[in-house]
């Protein structure tokens, strides 16, 4: 039975504290849309999405007035576009990537994700084709986000792909130079990718999902703040209590938003993704969270230790609200959407060794990090590397998504506007990895993988 307390505290939390569904994002297959006609392929691809998705933009705008609860973004994430374009040209995958704008633009979304591949064990023509044009899909689309999975804890870390990815976040940086390299900002390099994610840009709908579902993501880092701020000066265990309280309340926000969409769109509920995503907006930071649980300043001695305890928390409260969480789940660290990592790094507090280290305990990785526009490709690919491989060696998602802002130096700032935010460009260690990077092949799975 609802309680008014309940439901006041709900508006408070929607009004004052930044609560909001971050995304309704449809998944849908596009395995039965394979030709071998490049230009049938786009045409079946174009109407399936269109079909599949045409009230989803109208469905999340009728909830969130209903409701009351606001619906920031309503996405699409397809099958990884490699599986369904096998052996197509180059070409034919930039016009399946022009496609899948025009799709994004038809329905009126936000995001389009699934232009992607999944390397981590070896790679096909077609995603080579695929990967060789993704700075030329991200440069002259505007909807479209690209992932591509380099390792898995099962297969061993793909240094080829690696590799590859270096040069290619380059170029993508070097084609949107005009605009603060923000062809990065579409484009992500995973381990252990799940395939029901539905924040972007690493969407995309993976192969063991059903026709199309409906994913949703929660957000409210706000709302922790609050709760924390409120708590006083308790002990730790008092305060976990708190967060997973409090992350308990916003996820049953998310499945009630989750359990409509899927209802009106007569779509399969999914997952509800419970991260903790923050925003440029005052008041809405993971950053701010970690100061108010005791540190002077994000990136200080005890950082790692206190975002470990808040993701650990947000996990407990999240899968007691809903019997299907999933995606990433938990706090996401984007240095550049996130006001309270911004000022951490402005004053110094924060250093990109720091920020690797808090990935080993928290949702993603490093995320949304502006580096000099003229650091190499080779310490690009070490600074995969080793993100993708704390992701490895601990069975975990991590991810990179990396700017190196063309034309900037440490100590400039790049600016992308709405939720993306602005970043300062972040110093990068000169030392170089290239011999390591060059050796190529592939860095075997852990000991701990042989689970069978």
């Amino acid at each position: 039975m609802l309680n008014v307390a309940d439901i006041l505290e709900t508006i408070g939390m929607i009004r004052e504290e930044n609560l909001d569904i971050r995304t309704i994002t449809m998944g849908i297959s596009l395995f039965d849309c394979v030709s071998d006609d490049a230009d049938r392929l786009c045409e079946k691809v174009y109407d399936k999405i269109t079909k599949k998705a045409e009230h989803l933009v109208r469905t999340g705008v009728d909830i969130e007035r209903q409701y009351g609860v606001p619906i920031v973004n309503k996405r699409v994430s397809v099958t990884p576009v490699s599986l369904i374009g096998g052996n197509l040209s180059p070409e034919g995958y930039l016009k399946l990537a022009y496609t899948l704008q025009r799709a994004a633009k038809t329905l009126g979304i936000n995001f389009i994700g699934g232009f992607s591949a999944l390397v981590h064990k070896g790679m096909t023509n077609g995603d080579r084709n695929l990967i060789s044009v993704i700075p030329e899909a991200l440069a002259e689309t505007e909807c479209l986000c690209s992932s591509v999975n380099v390792a898995t804890t099962k297969a061993g870390i793909n240094m080829d792909a690696i590799r590859l990815m270096g040069s290619t976040i380059k170029r993508a940086a070097y084609l949107t130079r005009d605009n603060n390299s923000i062809g990065c900002a579409k484009l992500v390099v995973f381990a252990n990718v799940p395939e029901d994610n539905p924040f972007m840009a690493g969407a995309f709908h993976g192969v063991g999902e059903p026709d199309s579902v409906i994913n949703v993501g929660v957000s409210g880092p706000g709302v922790v703040a609050a709760a924390i701020r409120r708590a006083g000066n308790c002990d730790l265990s008092a305060l976990a209590d708190v967060i997973k309280t409090t992350a308990f309340k916003i996820t049953r926000v998310g499945q009630l938003v989750a359990s409509e969409a899927a209802r009106r769109l007569d779509t399969p509920f999914g997952i509800i993704d419970l991260s903790l995503a923050p925003t440029p907006a005052i008041g809405d930071s993971v950053a701010r969270i970690l100061e108010e649980m005791g540190l002077e300043s994000c990136g200080a001695h005890g950082t790692t230790a206190a975002l470990a305890m808040l993701n650990d928390a947000v996990k407990k409260g999240g899968v007691m609200a809903s019997s299907h969480v999933g995606g990433l789940s938990g706090a996401f660290i984007p240095v550049s959407e996130d006001e309270g990592m911004i000022a951490a790094v402005e004053r110094g507090a924060l250093s990109l060794e720091k920020l690797e280290a808090m990935t080993a305990v928290c949702s993603v990785g490093l995320d949304m990090i502006a580096i000099p526009g003229d650091v190499s490709e080779e310490v690009i690919c070490g600074i995969i590397a080793d993100e993708i491989s704390i992701g490895v060696a601990n069975t975990k998602t991590t991810a990179v998504r990396l700017i190196p802002a063309w034309g900037k130096s440490c100590g400039d700032s790049v600016s992308f506007g709405g939720l993306l935010g602005s970043a300062p460009v972040m110093s990068v260690r000169p030392y170089s990895p290239a011999k390591f990077i060059l050796r190529g092949g592939r860095v075997p799975a852990p000991i701990h993988s042989l689970k069978n």
